[in-house]
């Protein structure tokens, strides 16, 4: 049976929550009455979290299946792998940590059944630390100013796509992307949701402050050239004001002659510009970078085994 529901998991070291998203997802899912299908990613885990799939899969194979990496390639290819091992009509992603609640599901399900073909959400007295709620804030306005792109709540997990944005999305071959970013782009009519957020049942997160800010990079950078562009306008103003202060200069040398008070005005105004300068080779690097990644053509990640049923290949 074709499922209408697929839920795709990246599973990364989350062994000691495995059992408490298994006893709250399966029944969340039973309980709606429809036909579905749990697509695990594993990747590269260190723990036993592979294990705990494989074991799972063996109790309902059904409706479970487990891809496994051979090594960790990240979140977002482990949902681009799911998401291309998905059959169902509604594709959802889920984190394995249980902040999203697997109940809030049926949320996402309703909308999908309005005619919408992109559901995100937003997290309701989100139970994050008050630094990672303002950067998060602060991530998100920067981001719409540059790329147009509208998600109030870019780092909720829980999301729902129509099967005709998923084969968009896997029909593209960047290195980097952002699916949710991505997704809105192919999307026609999105739409956004509150749903509930709980505490970490148990673990850690994998997301360092280092990885929030590349992410938000992959997103400004795979989405617009509006950086490009500032850093271009930027050198443009600086130039100017350079040039005017250069005369200034030359004539308050004529005027009034030589001297030294100034030198350490000029040394703060030459460690600004080379700042400047710095900084636009960075941001020049990150649009580099992408090009070298993508020209490489190197596969965005490789798996090892795919645990599900045989009769499911050919349906």
């Amino acid at each position: 049976m074709i499922p209408a529901l697929s839920i795709v998991i990246p599973v990364y070291n989350e062994e000691q929550g495995l059992a408490n998203l298994f006893a709250r997802l399966y029944p969340a899912l039973d309980a709606l009455g429809e036909p579905y299908e749990i697509v695990f990613v594993n990747d590269g885990s260190r723990d036993r979290s592979a294990a705990i799939l494989r074991e799972q899969f063996a109790l309902r194979p059904q409706v479970t299946r487990v891809v496994l990496f051979n090594g960790n390639f990240g979140q977002h290819m482990a949902i681009m792998a799911g998401f291309e091992k998905t059959r169902g009509e509604i594709i959802i992603t889920l984190d394995a940590d249980l902040q999203n609640p697997p109940e809030e599901i049926a949320k996402l399900v309703a909308k999908m059944r309005e005619g919408f073909d992109y559901v995100g959400t937003i997290r309701q007295q989100r139970q994050d630390s008050w630094f990672r709620r303002s950067a998060s804030k602060a991530m998100n306005a920067l981001r719409e100013r540059i790329t147009r792109i509208k998600m109030t709540d870019q780092g909720c997990m829980l999301r729902a796509y129509s099967r005709g944005i998923v084969d968009a999305i896997n029909s593209c071959h960047e290195i980097n992307t952002y699916i949710p970013a991505l997704a809105y782009t192919f999307s026609q009519r999105p739409v956004e949701i509150e749903v509930a957020h709980e505490e970490r049942a148990a673990g850690e997160s994998k997301y360092s402050l280092y990885s929030l800010v590349r992410l938000n990079f992959d997103l400004m950078t795979g989405f617009s050239v509006v950086p490009l562009q500032w850093f271009s306008f930027a050198g443009i103003l600086i130039a100017g004001f350079s040039f005017v202060f250069t005369l200034f200069l030359a004539v308050r040398r004529i005027v009034i002659g030589p001297e030294s008070e100034g030198l350490f005005t000029l040394f703060g105004i030459a460690f600004f510009l080379i700042g400047v300068t710095l900084f636009g080779i960075g941001l020049l690097g990150e649009y580099v970078g992408r090009i070298y990644q993508q020209v490489r053509a190197r596969p965005r990640y490789l798996i090892q085994a795919t645990l599900e049923q045989l009769t499911e290949r050919t349906e």
